[in-house]
């Protein structure tokens, strides 16, 4: 239709550590054409230095990161620009403060047990998230409420399995919204 526009889309990848959020958000994005934004890179220096160090963030380490991600998205809806975005948004509050700049935004909640997220970040060294935050991790996360427009899909299967249910489902709300 001329002059039409279709509205962005702009998907968070959440989830605990070593989820696979990189992957799956990098694969996601190559598959709907949207820019892929690795959350971590916009993270202060600080946090990262205390995530070495072994210290769990606090609200107060994550809410310049959470506006920094807020902005970049608001920024891309208001290019047209279609994104995915990787972050953590382990509370609701976080993902309120996400969904305050793009009041569209949909979380892909990747969600896996204690034991395969474990098994999952024992295979990857060198990473700035060390093991031992993955308790604190798992105390903080609050899972998706009802009224939050997202899916959670389980982690323990392949990445391109992660990233096809996802977009099945995509589809399919698509379709009854229309």
């Amino acid at each position: 239709m001329p002059g039409s526009r279709r509205k962005p889309m702009h998907i968070v990848v959440m989830g605990v550590s070593a989820t696979g959020k990189t992957s799956v958000g990098e694969l996601l994005a190559e598959e709907l054409g949207c820019e892929f934004v690795e959350g971590d890179s916009l993270h202060p220096r600080r946090n990262i230095e205390k995530m070495e160090a072994g210290t769990p963030l606090t609200d107060e380490d994550r809410w310049p990161w959470l506006q920094a991600i807020a902005d970049l998205v608001a920024v891309r809806d208001h290019e047209g620009t279609s994104t995915v975005v990787t972050c953590s948004a382990l509370k609701r509050k976080y993902r309120d403060q996400l969904r305050g700049h793009a009041p569209e935004v949909e979380f892909l909640h990747l969600h896996g047990t204690r034991e395969v997220i474990a098994r999952r970040q024992a295979s990857r060294p060198g990473h700035f998230m060390p093991a031992s935050l993955l308790d604190s991790q798992f105390a903080t996360l609050e899972a998706l409420a009802p009224d939050e427009h997202g899916q959670v899909v389980d982690v323990d299967q392949s990445i391109d399995a992660i990233v096809q249910a996802y977009v099945e489902q995509h589809d399919q709300n698509d379709d009854q919204q229309q």
